[in-house]
């Protein structure tokens, strides 16, 4: 296997990467935008459209794995093409649905497009093209990436709102993930592993993970995760357009342009994003230096107490602006953690599978948050009591990785 321990931290599988990451998550964020206009239109509950968010991000975490296994068998340009091609499908044909079921079974070829040009692949095959210096801080990168797609998805599609029908919308939105596969020719990586991970197969390997109780832990961990960030992408626009106080009419955020509160929940959308850019790119870095499961526990321990002091006080646009840094700084930086101590523990043969397997807790948190969400809604009125379990799984998952035992199973460091 040729030495990488010199290798560039900037490379072309590293900036392809960062371009796929960008553009597939800048439009998975954006559907939170588009829960009031959908609902509107066909004067469906709240519940209806939240579901179809939910299905979506289960069929991703049900993907995840699957493109994993894809790409470690058949290459993994081509698992990133077909994840593409479905992506857009996905998009094309919820833009003629006019019923809550045609959206929520439509949403599972979204939430399979996602799976395929999103993370579990992607980061995978960066963690490969990376040497044992920078694997931790390109895995950051890369997951920023996904950030910098969050600071303008929402507000983009806001913006598009403005001019065009959600159903033209959605047609523009799969133009640009077909078009995002310009950068596909980037992503070639070497061969992964070691002697020892080449020589493992991948039902040795899944047998090794599922025999580790430090797998289980950080497989329960990802839950929250996956809660926190799915309800807020899905919600959080509808919440601060509802329960946010007025804007001053003579205050900072008038003078920018923002003067309702419906533009502030997608601006604070893209605050986050562009927090996180920060955000994660630093718990990277920290990754390399400091263990990572003290990490994820500090990480998931500080959300919970932002999202309890966010919702013990008025809800006001200061506090809305507040919330969405601070829970910005944490909100992807889990992921190059996860995605690094999964890789440190168990290889990086098949770590696209193994940290698909993880992110499929992820998913069913991000289910019961979206679905939760729009359900209690429906029931009391506003997002209260959804926000509260929120903050009782952060705490959860704080306590679940501290005994993770850290250490390499195949003698390779990351």
């Amino acid at each position: 296997m040729p030495d990488r321990s010199a290798s560039p931290l900037m490379t072309p599988v590293l900036i392809g990467g960062c371009i796929i990451i960008m553009i597939g998550f800048a439009i998975r964020a954006s559907f939170g935008v588009f829960q009031i206009p959908i609902a509107e239109e066909f004067g469906w509950l709240r519940a209806e459209f939240s579901l179809a968010i939910a299905i979506q991000n289960l069929a991703w975490g049900i993907g995840q794995p699957l493109f994993g296994a894809l790409a470690e068998r058949f290459g993994d340009r081509r698992a990133i093409l077909l994840g593409a091609l479905v992506y857009a499908a996905g998009l094309v044909l919820s833009s003629f649905a006019v019923t809550p079921e045609a959206h929520q079974w439509l949403e599972i070829l979204v939430g399979f497009g996602v799976a395929g040009t999103g993370f579990g692949v992607i980061l995978a095959v960066v963690g490969r093209a990376a040497s044992d210096e920078n694997r931790s801080v390109a895995l950051g990168i890369a997951t920023a990436a996904g950030s910098a797609g969050q600071v303008f998805g929402a507000p983009v599609a806001e913006i598009l709102l403005g001019f065009y029908s959600w159903q033209t919308v959605f047609l523009i939105f799969a133009a640009a993930i077909i078009l995002a596969m310009l950068a596909l020719p980037m992503m070639r990586a070497p061969a992964p592993a070691s002697r020892a991970e080449l020589e493992q197969s991948m039902g040795a390997a899944l047998q090794q993970a599922a025999r580790d109780p430090s797998f289980t832990l950080i497989f329960l961990g990802f839950f929250s995760c996956g809660y926190q960030l799915a309800f807020v992408t899905a919600h959080f626009p509808a919440m601060v357009t509802e329960m946010c106080g007025p804007i001053d009419p003579n205050g900072m955020l008038a003078g920018f342009g923002i003067t309702t509160t419906s533009a502030l929940g997608a601006v604070s959308i893209s605050l986050i994003g562009l927090a996180n850019i920060a955000g994660t790119i630093f718990a990277a870095w920290l990754g390399k230096r400091y263990s990572k499961k003290y990490l994820l526990a500090s990480i998931y321990m500080a959300r919970t107490v932002v999202a309890a002091a966010f919702i013990l006080s008025p809800i006001t646009p200061a506090s809305v602006l507040i919330f969405s840094l601070v829970m910005g700084a944490l909100w992807l930086a889990t992921v190059p953690l996860t995605s690094g101590l999964i890789a440190h523990i168990y290889g990086l043969r098949y770590m696209g599978t193994l940290y698909g397997i993880v992110f499929f807790s992820h998913q069913l948190g991000s289910f019961l948050g979206v679905w939760l969400g729009g359900e209690l809604y429906d029931i009391y009125g506003d997002y209260t009591l959804v926000w509260w379990v929120g903050v009782a799984v952060g705490l959860f998952s704080a306590i679940v990785h501290l005994p993770v035992r850290e250490r390499s199973l195949n003698a390779r460091p990351v």
